[in-house]
């Protein structure tokens, strides 16, 4: 199946040539089952150029060491936790760091309030159980059963978010290296190369907080949202385009300009104060996350390719930003409002957008 037929396609799947040109290039030792070295898979997040002029691009802008620490986590024994605020791309960079690990991202345990302990350890085939009684051949293997036996990266997404008995099934995995299966008297042992990429969120309702025990088996990286407004603008303005490709809107890519207001809005309403410091704000119960804004634009783009001139204006900007920030009718509507009159009003350059924006409360 190629890229062009799905919707999303896999890391591995859509950077298939920068990775079989980094793993080409790479001479350096290699963990075992590793694809290639880490001094490659670091270059392959952050990006680069390789020696025969092969242009790597960045799949995540942060500080360099965090991405070295996260990925030399991965050569030691033991799991890694990526810990951030929402939005600050800890699937994204799990993802990329699983695909060039192990050439496969897609070994993925979605952490919800019904995750169950099947989902991390195994299942059965019920027809074959009844018919034949308990065999290997009816144990359904998981993700992480299945990257323990191929020695590859298993992703385990929103962690915090399992109800608790479910997230110490995990103990065992990562401090033996064992999966048991009791009902046939055996146990799955991991082949090297078998590690676990964990993320999780403490900002989101219906967390559970890990136990110490389990949270001793990881190694925590936590990933900041961007330090600068500018790292922010490039973030949102490759992946609006990116996204904006992938869905083959009829719009042209936003102008910067468009997207530096929706990341300085994000910005100052996290922040509760504007950029020059001088007016203190009140702040939505939302995260107002990079990925939010994104969404913003990406929608705005949506707007202006099918119902607009196919350039993004304020118009198209004015609905996402709305739903992005008031979550809460009551106080989110009343945190926007004031900052449309202290903050867009008073810019001569936004009037647009406050009128926009206006329109869409009104």
């Amino acid at each position: 199946m190629t890229t062009e037929s799905v919707l999303r396609p896999a890391a591995e799947q859509q950077y298939a040539a920068e990775l079989a040109a980094l793993a080409a290039a790479d001479d350096r030792p290699r963990p075992p089952r590793w694809r290639m070295s880490p001094q490659a898979v670091v270059t392959y997040v952050l990006g680069g150029k390789l020696p025969d002029g092969t242009v790597i691009t960045p799949k995540y802008v942060g500080d360099r060491r965090l991405v070295e620490v996260a990925v030399g986590t991965l050569v030691t024994d033991r799991a890694l936790l990526l810990v951030g605020v929402p939005g600050t791309a800890k699937s994204w960079l799990s993802e990329h760091i699983a695909a060039a690990v192990s050439g496969n991202s897609m070994l993925v345990v979605q952490g919800t309030a019904g995750t169950g302990e099947d989902q991390v350890r195994y299942g059965w085939n019920y027809a074959r159980l009844i018919a034949e009684g308990p065999s290997e051949a009816a144990v359904v293997a998981s993700p992480v059963m299945t990257g323990m036996r191929e020695g590859a990266v298993v992703r385990v997404e929103e962690l915090t978010r399992m109800p608790a008995e479910v997230q110490d099934s995990f103990i065992t995995i990562l401090s033996e290296k064992t999966l048991p299966i009791p009902e046939l008297g055996i146990q799955v042992q991991a082949v090297p190369g078998f590690t676990v990429i964990a993320t999780a969120n403490d900002r989101d309702r219906g967390v559970n907080q890990m136990s110490s025990a389990l949270a001793r088996r990881f190694n925590t990286v936590v990933l900041p949202p961007p330090a600068t407004e500018d790292d922010e603008v490039e973030i949102v303005s490759a992946r609006a385009a990116q996204l904006g490709r992938a869905l083959q809107l009829p719009a042209e890519p936003p102008a910067l300009e468009e997207v530096r207001r929706v990341v300085r809005i994000f910005r100052e309403l996290r922040n509760g104060s504007t950029v020059d410091g001088r007016t203190q704000l009140k702040k939505p119960s939302g995260s107002l996350s990079t990925a939010e804004a994104i969404s913003v634009v990406t929608s705005g783009m949506a707007l202006a390719g099918h119902f607009g001139s196919g350039t993004i204006t304020a118009d198209e900007l004015a609905s996402g930003l709305l739903g992005a920030v008031v979550k809460d009718r009551v106080s989110d509507t009343a945190a926007w409002q004031e900052y449309l009159e202290a903050v867009v009003k008073e810019r001569a350059e936004w009037r647009d957008l406050y009128r926009a924006c206006q329109d869409m409360v009104g």
